[in-house]
Order: C-alpha cells, then structure tokens, then sequence
C-alpha cells in the first residue's frame, strides 16, 4: 500500500532526494519549498502524486495554512518529515543579529510549528509517524557551528517530549541525525567577516578544514533517503536514528564524556538533598 508523506525543504539536498525516492516507488508526497519550480520536473513525471506546497516555515501563518492545503488535499497523511534547514557557519562574534534569529527561526520555531500544525490531523485520524531531521549537531558539538547547535539541540528536547505527548493517541516521533553528507548544505552555509583574534583557535581550524576541502563527509546521501525509507517500512518507532559514521561515533564519544562529567558530580548532587529526603532515600 502507498504511504503518504509531507516533507518540507525539498528543493535539494535529502528532502528532495528522498522525495524522488519516494515518488519513484509510488508513494505520494505533498511537498513544500521556497523556490517555486523547483520541483517541476518531477511534477511532470509523476503527475497528481506529488503535491507542491511554496512555505517559508519561518511564516508561522502559512506553515498553518500550507499543512491545512496538504491534509484537505490528499485526506489522509502518514509521514510528516520536518527537514527544511538553515546553517551558519560563524564563531559566535562574528554572526550577524539577523543570523541568528534565521537560524532559530528556521530550525527550532519553524520545526516547532509544523509539529503542531500537524498533530491536530494525525490525532483526528488516529495514526501517524513525525520524522525530525536534525543532525549529529543535535547531540554534539563543533566550533563555529553554535548556533546551529543551540537550534538543533533546542528541538532534540521539544522532539523528544512531543515523543511522550503523542504516543497514546498512536502517533510516533523519531529524531534522524544525519552526519555529514555532500547534499549541498555546506556550500549553502551562511558565514560571516572573519574576525582575525579567531584564526588561531579551534573555529580558525574548522573553517580552514570546510573552505580548503579537507573537512571530511564520509556519508552516502542515496544510503540515508533509503534508509529512512527502510525505517517507515518497518514500523518501528525508535526515538533516534543516527545516520553515519561520524554521528555514531561522535555522539556516543559526547555521550560518554558527558556521563563521566555527571557521575564525576555524583557527590555535590547528592549534598544538596534536604535532610527529609536523605532520611527516607536511606
């Protein structure tokens, strides 16, 4: 049976490959994007199958309103895939005001919004599964990538309570973190005047690395469309689902630092206690 999906950002990168993907082996997808005619050609190919939505997610109006179109228009929707994204490629001086709040915007307020945009429908029909792109920046960190990681870790922690919200009335959330994955999506990062005192630290390091060629993307984007694909087919519904070598073993490394630090810390938590709950732990 065909699966219906909804994916944003679809102009390039994995929404639209995994969008040709799906198309291909007959699904139906509504799909939304800022550049009208982007997707024409595959229009062409696949007629009525595919729904094109235009949506800026960070117009919180419209992200209502397209979501609306996409369920009215094809009556009952599977998949909804949150993958529109914004980068900037700064140390934390050197971005711009306005930088800023579009990352934000983009990826934490507008991911938000279409969550809850669809819930309403996915409750109404009683099924469903969300799909929350974010990356192994969702979990880990990398210089001059802060505040891509304020936004990604920021709806890491919205995705994972929806997870609790939503499951009794059937409906799943999965985190997808993708690491990094010659999609485009690095040429297509924001950057900002350097700033000189930054060019002998960590940042300077990272971005001489990603503008000399030598910042590595060991993944296969094919690989990930698929193996989201896989996951949807086969009915499970984990909470995340790292995709790639450097997330899997740069998030697990952060993972096991960061319980080392906590259990280092053990102690100091535990003085804090009132004398009642120490009393009634023992």
């Amino acid at each position: 049976m065909a699966t219906t999906w909804f994916i944003t950002g679809t102009s390039s990168g994995f929404g639209r490959l995994l969008t040709e993907r799906l198309l291909a082996r007959g699904d139906r997808v509504a799909a939304t994007l800022r550049r009208p005619g982007a997707l024409d050609d595959l229009r062409a190919q696949h007629g009525d199958r595919l729904w094109i939505g235009t949506l800026d997610v960070t117009d919180t109006a419209a992200v209502h309103r397209v979501v609306d179109d996409a369920f009215a228009a094809l009556g009952t929707i599977d998949v909804v895939v949150n993958n529109a994204g914004y980068g900037v490629f700064a140390s934390v001086e050197e971005a711009s005001d306005d930088q800023i709040r579009q990352v934000v915007d983009t990826n934490l307020l507008g991911s938000i919004h279409v969550v809850r945009a669809a819930l309403p429908h996915l409750r109404a029909q009683g099924h469903g599964r969300i799909l929350q792109v974010t990356t192994a920046g969702g979990q880990t960190t990398y210089p001059n990538f802060a505040y891509y990681h304020a936004s990604k870790w920021g709806i890491e922690g919205f995705a994972e309570t929806v997870a609790q919200e939503i499951a009794p009335f059937g409906i799943g959330m999965t985190i997808v973190e993708p690491g990094a994955t010659p999609t485009g999506f690095g040429g297509a990062l924001v950057t900002a005047p350097v700033m000189p005192e930054y060019e002998d630290t960590p940042a300077g390091e990272v971005r001489r690395a990603l503008t000399g060629g030598t910042f590595t993307l060991p993944n296969d984007a094919e690989k990930i469309a698929g193996a989201v694909v896989d996951l949807v087919d086969s009915g499970a519904t984990p909470l995340r689902l790292p995709l790639g070598s450097d997330t899997y073993d740069d998030v697990r490394a952060s993972l096991v630092a960061r319980l080392a630090e906590h259990d280092a810390h053990r102690d100091v938590a535990y003085s804090v206690v009132k004398d009642s709950e120490v009393t009634a732990r023992a």
